[in-house]
Protein backbone atom coordinates (compact mmCIF):
# COMPACT_ATOMS: atom_id res chain seq x y z
CA UNK A 1 0.00 0.00 0.00
CA UNK A 2 2.86 2.10 0.94
CA UNK A 3 4.08 2.17 -2.52
CA UNK A 4 0.80 2.69 -4.14
CA UNK A 5 0.69 5.81 -2.18
CA UNK A 6 4.03 6.94 -3.11
CA UNK A 7 3.12 6.37 -7.00
CA UNK A 8 0.30 8.33 -6.43
CA UNK A 9 2.08 11.41 -4.86
CA UNK A 10 5.05 11.62 -7.83
CA UNK A 11 2.41 10.98 -10.00
CA UNK A 12 0.18 14.14 -8.70
CA UNK A 13 3.46 16.34 -8.43
CA UNK A 14 4.26 15.68 -11.81
CA UNK A 15 0.95 16.67 -13.10
CA UNK A 16 1.41 19.81 -10.77
CA UNK A 17 -1.72 19.22 -8.30
CA UNK A 18 -1.57 21.79 -5.42
CA UNK A 19 -1.07 20.44 -2.04
CA UNK A 20 -4.65 22.01 -1.25
CA UNK A 21 -6.45 20.19 -4.06
CA UNK A 22 -4.53 16.65 -3.53
CA UNK A 23 -5.70 17.03 0.85
CA UNK A 24 -9.51 17.99 -0.75
CA UNK A 25 -9.17 15.24 -3.09
CA UNK A 26 -8.10 12.71 -0.34
CA UNK A 27 -10.90 13.90 2.52
CA UNK A 28 -13.64 13.75 -0.17
CA UNK A 29 -12.64 10.26 -1.35
CA UNK A 30 -11.90 9.21 2.55
CA UNK A 31 -15.29 10.43 3.94
CA UNK A 32 -17.28 8.97 1.00
CA UNK A 33 -15.40 5.71 1.15
CA UNK A 34 -16.16 5.69 5.32
CA UNK A 35 -19.72 7.01 4.46
CA UNK A 36 -20.82 4.44 2.32
CA UNK A 37 -19.43 1.43 4.70
CA UNK A 38 -21.41 2.78 7.48
CA UNK A 39 -25.02 2.44 5.14
CA UNK A 40 -25.29 6.69 5.09
CA UNK A 41 -25.54 6.70 8.43
CA UNK A 42 -24.04 9.90 9.83
CA UNK A 43 -23.33 9.20 13.10
CA UNK A 44 -21.92 5.80 12.50
CA UNK A 45 -19.34 7.20 9.64
CA UNK A 46 -18.64 10.08 12.38
CA UNK A 47 -17.57 7.69 14.75
CA UNK A 48 -15.41 5.95 12.68
CA UNK A 49 -13.88 8.88 11.17
CA UNK A 50 -14.09 10.47 14.90
CA UNK A 51 -15.36 13.50 13.70
CA UNK A 52 -18.51 15.40 15.42
CA UNK A 53 -21.61 14.52 12.96
CA UNK A 54 -22.25 17.92 12.31
CA UNK A 55 -18.62 18.74 11.27
CA UNK A 56 -19.36 14.87 8.45
CA UNK A 57 -22.31 16.76 7.98
CA UNK A 58 -20.69 19.67 6.63
CA UNK A 59 -18.40 17.69 4.47
CA UNK A 60 -21.26 16.09 3.00
CA UNK A 61 -22.74 19.23 2.25
CA UNK A 62 -19.45 20.81 1.02
CA UNK A 63 -18.42 17.97 -1.10
CA UNK A 64 -21.67 17.15 -2.24
CA UNK A 65 -22.06 13.45 -1.57
CA UNK A 66 -24.76 11.43 -1.87
CA UNK A 67 -25.89 9.28 1.11
CA UNK A 68 -26.68 5.69 -0.28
Amino acid sequence: MREQMERLIREMVDKGILFEDALRAFEKSFVAEVLSRSDGSLTRAAKTLRIHRNTLSRKVVEYRLRRP
